[in-house]
């Protein structure tokens, strides 16, 4: 293959790349400016629902962990992922489809599951749903209370 035709099949694939990129933060929209402390603040008034979307919240970002406020539009989903470390996830508006390592957990309003570290998972959204997520990334060795 020419130089010419290597370089254009380069620039044609970073340019799927971006447009791909693009699409994609066009409908993941984080935002990742921590809530106000020492601010009472409504939880479901924080994050709103975006057609077409999913949208993430920092709540609290830190090295040992982070907690974050989400809503899925129907027909929305992240991708299939796996965390070294273990998620608390609460639904707290809709119902949402949790998969873990291939077996789908459907949760209500005001329910949790525990995503465990090293599982594949999915968040899948049949309707739309706003969810709680919370990861502690210290605290990994079994210490005696």
């Amino acid at each position: 293959m020419s130089k010419e035709k290597k370089d254009n099949t380069r620039a044609n694939k970073v340019g799927i790349g971006k447009i791909l990129k693009e699409k994609l933060a066009s409908k993941i929209d984080k935002q990742e400016v921590e809530q106000e402390k020492n601010t009472a603040f409504i939880i479901l008034e924080i994050i709103e629902y975006i057609p077409n979307s999913v949208v993430i919240k920092t709540i609290i970002k830190k090295t040992t962990g982070n907690v974050t406020v989400s809503s899925f539009d129907s027909g929305e989903a992240l991708t299939e992922k796996t965390s070294p470390f273990d998620t608390f996830i609460q639904v707290i508006d809709g119902k949402a489809e949790i998969v873990i390592n291939g077996k789908s957990h459907s949760l209500n309003t005001g329910e949790s599951i525990i995503i465990p570290a090293h599982s594949s998972n999915i968040i899948k959204a049949n309707t739309r749903f706003k969810i709680i997520s919370t990861v502690i990334k210290s605290g990994y060795d079994e210490v005696p209370i």
